[in-house]
C-alpha cells in the first residue's frame, strides 16, 4: 500500500474520530472493541458512500426504492416483506383486489400520526402514490392510474393494467404527509410515522436516527442509529479501532481478523451474470450496433451455461462467500428449481460440436474460418466484477472459446452491451425482475441486453401480473423459468448466463445481536438495517 492511501487511511479514521465526538460518542471510550462504540441502546453502522440518498430522504425521489431496495425507516409503509420474502403489513389492515385487477382497495390503521403530530389518513396514502407517480425517476409506476382516498382508512388504487404483484410496491414506498410536503426541502427535513427520525444528516459523512416515540408499534430497542458512510479500506481500519459496530466490507477482506468482531455473512440473491445476445449482429431502430453471431445460437449459449463451474468461481473469487447462481431470482418465492445446471464441461463441448464449432490444434474453436471468441466487459473500478469476469474468461478459454476482457466506464457500458457480453449486478424482492429481464419489450429496458423474445415466457408474465390471488402468480413466474418446454432456464432459450450470488459480509462487534435477515437484495447498503429497531446488546 502506497504513503499517499495510508495517509489518506489515517486522515479518515481521523476525520471518523471527530464525527463520532462531534454527535454525542466518546471516541476514546469507545476505541477498544470490548464494547459498543456508543452506547447500549445505539449501534453505529459503517456503509457504503453509494448508500447516501443522494436526494435525500424523500420516498418520491428514490428513498427505499430503485436499484437498492430496502425499508425507509423515517416513513411507514402499506405492506412489508417477510423474512421469507412473502408480503405483511405496517399500515394496511387488509387489501382487495377487483376481478378485472384494475382496482386495488386498501384499508389501513386509524392509530397513526407523523411525528408532527398530524394524523396519517388514506389522504395522505393517496397523495404520496399519486406524487411518486408522477416524480419517481427509480421506479416504474406506469401500472397505477391514480389513488384515491376513499374515506379516512380506505384508499383505492386505480391502475392502467393488472398488476398482481402490487404489495412488493407497496413495501417499499414511503407515506408522505400532504399537509408538510415541499419537494425541494422534504429530503433534508423529512416527517414520516416510521420506526425513526432524522434527526441529523452531515452530507457526505453520517445520519443519525433516533427512535420515533409515537411510534404505533413495538418501540425499537435501538434507541439511535448512527449510519457512516465510508470507503471500504476506511470501514476495516474503523472497525480495528473500534470505533463503529457494524461495517461493510467484501470478499477481499475475508482473510482478515479484528479482535472482538466477527464476520457475518448473510444471504443475497445480489447476483452477477452475464447478458447472452440472443440474435444475429446487426442494427436496431437507433441505429446501434446490437447481437452477436457466435451468442445468436442456442447451443452455444446452452454450452457456455454448463460450462461454467460456479463453485470455482465462489471459492477463489469470493473467498467461499456466496452461492450459485441460477437465475435472476434464487431462492425467492417466484423461483423455479429448474433453472439449476450442473458444471458439465464435457457436455458443455459436445453442444459446441453439435453447432460447429470444433476444436484446432491451436486450443481454441473455429466454424468456418471464424474463431469462437467472446469480448466480455466489466465495469471499471470493480474489482469483484473483474476478477469474476477473469475466472469466467479462464473457464471460458479451457472450452476452446477465445476471450478478451474490457474495462469499461457505464457511460459506454449500455451501448457496448448491446452486442457484448457484460457482466452485471442484479437481484430485487419482486418478480418484476423477471418481466424486466425477459420480456419482449423492443429496443427499451434491460431486455435489451439481449434482446430476448419468446410468447409464451412472455404469455406466462402476463398472466401472471393478471393474476388477482399473488400466491397463485408465483406459479405462474415460475413457468416463465421452465414449463417442461420452453422457457428462460438451460433446456430452454438461456439468454443469461447467472455465476454466483454475492454474500453481504459485515465486521460486527461481539455482544451486538442482529435480528434474523430476510435475504438481501442488490446494493451492499441500507438492506443490513431492515430490523435495525430490533436489535440489541447482550
Amino acid at each position: 500500500m502506497g504513503t499517499k492511501r495510508i495517509l489518506s487511511l489515517l486522515l479518515s479514521a481521523a476525520l471518523l474520530m471527530g464525527i463520532l465526538a462531534g454527535c454525542g460518542g466518546n471516541a476514546a471510550a469507545g476505541s477498544s472493541p470490548s464494547g459498543p462504540a456508543q452506547g447500549t441502546d445505539t449501534v453505529v453502522v459503517a456503509m457504503d458512500p453509494n448508500s447516501e440518498p443522494a436526494s435525500g430522504f424523500d420516498p418520491a425521489f428514490g428513498w427505499g426504492a430503485g436499484e437498492h431496495v430496502h425499508e425507509p425507516l423515517i416513513q411507514s409503509t402499506l405492506t412489508v416483506t417477510n423474512t421469507d420474502l412473502t408480503i405483511g403489513y405496517d399500515l394496511a389492515t387488509g387489501y382487495t383486489v377487483s376481478e378485472d385487477g384494475l382496482t386495488w382497495t386498501v384499508t389501513i390503521r386509524d392509530d397513526v400520526s407523523f411525528t408532527d403530530g398530524k394524523p396519517l389518513t388514506a389522504e395522505d396514502v393517496a397523495f404520496t402514490y399519486n406524487t411518486v407517480k408522477t416524480s419517481s425517476s427509480v421506479n416504474d409506476f406506469t401500472m397505477l392510474d391514480y389513488a384515491e382516498a376513499a374515506d379516512e382508512t380506505t384508499v383505492v388504487f386505480h391502475m392502467t393494467r393488472p398488476f398482481s404483484i402490487w404489495p412488493y410496491t407497496m413495501a417499499i414506498v414511503g407515506i408522505l404527509p400532504e399537509h408538510a410536503y415541499d419537494s425541494a426541502t422534504y429530503g433534508s427535513n423529512p416527517i414520516g410515522s416510521g420506526r425513526y427520525t432524522l434527526v441529523q444528516w452531515d452530507r457526505g459523512q453520517q445520519v443519525i436516527l433516533e427512535a420515533n416515540p409515537d411510534y404505533y408499534g413495538e418501540a425499537p430497542k435501538m434507541r439511535r442509529v448512527v449510519i457512516l458512510f465510508m470507503e471500504e479500506d476506511a470501514a476495516f481500519l474503523a472497525a480495528q479501532a473500534g470505533q463503529v459496530d457494524v461495517a461493510y466490507t467484501s470478499a477481499t477482506y475475508s482473510d482478515q481478523s479484528i479482535g472482538g468482531y466477527t464476520l457475518a455473512a448473510y444471504d443475497s440473491v445480489d447476483n452477477r451474470g452475464f447478458n447472452l445476445p440472443a440474435v444475429p449482429a446487426g442494427t436496431d431502430s437507433q441505429g446501434r450496433t446490437v447481437g452477436n453471431d457466435f451468442t445468436s445460437d442456442v447451443r452455444v449459449r446452452r454450452a457456455i451455461n454448463m460450462g461454467v463451474d460456479r463453485q470455482e468461481m465462489i471459492d477463489h473469487v469470493l473467498n467461499g462467500y456466496g452461492s450459485p447462481a441460477y437465475s435472476v431470482c434464487d431462492g425467492l418465492p417466484w423461483y423455479n428449481e429448474a433453472s439449476e445446471v450442473a458444471y458439465d464441461p464435457d457436455g458443455a463441448a459436445a453442444l459446441l460440436e453439435e453447432a460447429g464449432w470444433l476444436l484446432s490444434d491451436d486450443g481454441y474453436r473455429y466454424k468456418d474460418g471464424v474463431r469462437a471468441q467472446l469480448n466480455l466487459l466489466y465495469s471499471t473500478g470493480d474489482s469483484v466484477r473483474q476478477a469474476l469476469c477473469a475466472d469466467f474468461a479462464n473457464q471460458m478459454e479451457e472450452l476452446g472459446i477465445a476471450c478478451t476482457l474490457e474495462g469499461v466506464g457505464w457511460d459506454t457500458a449500455y451501448d457496448r452491451a448491446l452486442s457484448q457480453p457484460l457482466i452485471w449486478g442484479w437481484g430485487a424482492h419482486t418478480p418484476m425482475e423477471l418481466y424486466n429481464l425477459y420480456h419482449t419489450i423492443g429496443d427499451t429496458g434491460s431486455a435489451q441486453y439481449t434482446p430476448y423474445s419468446n410468447p409464451t415466457v412472455d404469455s406466462y408474465m402476463d398472466a401472471a401480473l393478471a393474476s388477482t390471488d399473488l400466491e397463485e402468480s408465483y406459479e405462474l413466474w415460475q413457468l416463465a423459468q421452465w414449463d417442461g418446454a420452453t422457457g428462460v432456464t438451460q433446456e430452454g432459450d438461456v439468454p443469461w448466463v447467472w455465476l454466483v450470488n454475492v454474500d453481504h459480509l459485515y465486521w460486527v462487534r461481539d455482544g451486538l445481536r442482529i435480528a434474523e435477515q430476510k435475504i438481501h437484495p442488490h446494493g451492499h447498503g441500507w438492506s443490513i438495517v431492515n430490523n435495525v429497531d430490533q436489535w440489541s446488546w447482550t
